[in-house]
């Protein structure tokens, strides 16, 4: 095997079946969730309650997220994806019936808006496995000395899921509205658990079966504090979505500020997408661990630059561009991370390592979104995501100053190690 191989990863048959299985939940879970967020904002006219639903989703996942860690490093990796994907697309249907008119129609807002959110909490304890389990079998398919190059495919292949999922949910609002949009999300989540079943059970690698819970969880909160590196990465990627969210207040741009209905919505949607897709093709090409560190800090410092940039615009184009360059960013830091994560993270502590990354990261999606709601409900939308722009720069800064590790990080030896193992 060549040791530039751009296709390295992509030549296990395994390897392939868990992008498709990855790309169809991540894509199913983050155009349902725009789909929702469309769905509640034309029900209460009200950017708060796009906040409410973050919220409804983040508080079960990160009350689970820890003791989630454990019982996947406890326990095979395949069977409880397995458990994980078939609660999601039971969700995705109920989502489906509540949008339906023949069997919602003699219900309130009130009482259709409640289910939504009802469904949504449910779906955060689903969150609380999905990630760490998904991190851990990662691992299992893979040799560890291709763990740079199948990060860089699985973290592309995530960030187009996580991206073309929007995009797809905005046009599809467009064309064949609310309704059948969530039947296309029930679809995908059954190609996830398909695309599952070709993949194999993989064996249990943690020594300490039966360990005490709250000894385990302590082990796997004391390596992440210790780790630095790893530390320093999810901090300054939670606090930098945390604040740079302006994507969960889209429909409010799209509908009230830039006044470009369902359509301006998708093309909105999708300008991440192909940032993130560009990323996806060149990063293989071209790796990014030399001098990963500062190549982190920069891509999160120009992320909060295009928020900025996006929540002063009124022309409709400089906020698609805007949009595109912060999913190139956001791709590059996605890659980054995810690599930092798979090289420094010991194999029996993958399940706990992806649960505190959920916590911090995973989550932040939400809080995010809860933040953005909020801040526009008390200072106005181009405020909020102005305000969170500026709150990644400022994040990016103090990391920088706090994290020597994080900013003078060079991947290279860490990957030298791993080849020859």
């Amino acid at each position: 095997m060549q040791k530039n191989d751009p296709y390295a990863a992509l030549r296990f048959r395994e390897f392939n079946i868990f992008l498709i299985m990855r790309f169809a939940m991540v894509f199913a879970w983050s155009m349902q969730f725009v789909v929702i967020e469309w769905e509640v904002y034309s029900i209460t006219k009200d950017p708060l309650s796009l906040g409410i639903i973050g919220l409804m989703e983040v508080i079960p996942a990160v009350s689970l997220a820890l003791f989630a860690g454990h019982i996947v490093d406890q326990n095979e990796k395949k069977g409880l994806l397995i458990k994980c994907l078939l609660a999601f697309s039971v969700i995705s249907f109920g989502l489906f019936l509540l949008t339906w008119p023949e069997v919602v129609s003699n219900w309130s807002s009130d009482l259709i808006l409640y289910s939504i959110y009802f469904l949504v909490f449910l779906g955060g304890f689903i969150r609380a496995f999905l990630g760490p389990t998904i991190f851990s079998l990662f691992a299992l398919i893979v040799p560890k000395k291709i763990y740079p190059n199948a990060a860089t495919w699985s973290s592309s292949v995530w960030q187009m899921g996580v991206v073309l999922g929007p995009a797809l949910a905005g046009f599809a609002i467009n064309w064949i509205g609310v309704h059948w949009s969530l039947c296309l999300v029930f679809a995908f989540s059954l190609i996830a658990l398909i695309s599952l079943s070709f993949i194999s059970k993989k064996p249990i690698l943690n020594p300490k079966i039966g360990e005490n819970v709250f000894k385990s969880l302590k082990e796997g909160i004391k390596f992440v504090y210790s780790t630095k590196v790893i530390l320093g990465a999810i901090t300054l990627d939670m606090i930098a979505v945390l604040f740079g969210g302006a994507v969960a207040l889209l429909p409010v741009f799209a509908q009230d500020i830039l006044h470009v209905g369902s359509e301006g919505f998708g093309i909105l949607r999708a300008s991440p997408a192909v940032g993130a897709l560009l990323i996806m093709f060149t990063s293989a090409y071209f790796p990014l661990n030399k001098n990963a560190g500062m190549k982190l800090l920069a891509a999160i410092f120009g992320f909060g630059i295009c928020i900025i940039v996006f929540g002063l615009s009124s022309w409709f184009w400089i906020s698609v561009v805007a949009l595109f360059l912060s999913g190139v960013t956001d791709g590059i830091s996605m890659i980054i991370r995810q690599t930092i994560l798979q090289l420094k993270t010991p194999d029996h502590m993958r399940g706990r390592v992806a649960s505190v990354n959920s916590m911090f990261v995973g989550s932040s999606n939400e809080l995010g979104a809860f933040e953005s709601g909020l801040t526009a409900k008390l200072m106005g939308t181009v405020r909020a995501v102005v305000f969170g722009g500026v709150m990644t720069l400022i994040t990016v800064l103090m990391t920088g100053t706090f994290f020597p590790k994080l900013r003078k990080l060079d991947l290279r030896k860490d990957i030298e190690e791993h080849e020859k193992k």
